[in-house]
């Protein structure tokens, strides 16, 4: 089984970098949790975010950020909207389901009828 972070949606922000100054190089990122298993892949409705300079590479934490970050941040929040949550059944699922009924019948054709 793993799990991953897949990004849905990225804004680049027009603010300053608390740390480089730079107001070309700051990158709001939304990401949604994945769960991926040999029978199923599930996307989850959990979803973190983070602010990451591309100038000098770093990444901006809340403590850092500025009331206009904040703001902005607070804005793209309200705008985000996630893929919904939803779980896709893989092959190896399908051929185990079916493999299940055919024997489930089979007992109860069985037990139904015993001279067979």
């Amino acid at each position: 089984m793993s799990e991953k972070l897949v990004t849905i949606k990225e804004v680049i922000l027009k603010n300053n970098c608390p740390e480089c100054y730079s107001n070309e190089g700051l990158r709001l990122t939304f990401k949604q949790k994945v769960i991926d298993t040999k029978f199923y892949r599930s996307m989850t409705s959990q979803i973190s975010h983070e602010i990451a300079c591309k100038i000098c590479n770093t990444i901006i934490y809340p403590v850092k950020w500025t009331d206009d970050i904040e703001r902005v941040f607070e804005y793209q929040k309200k705008a985000f909207v996630p893929k919904r949550a939803s779980t896709y059944l893989k092959k190896t699922s399908w051929i185990a389901i079916i493999l299940i009924i055919i024997i489930a019948i089979a007992i109860i054709l069985l037990a139904m009828y015993p001279n067979l």
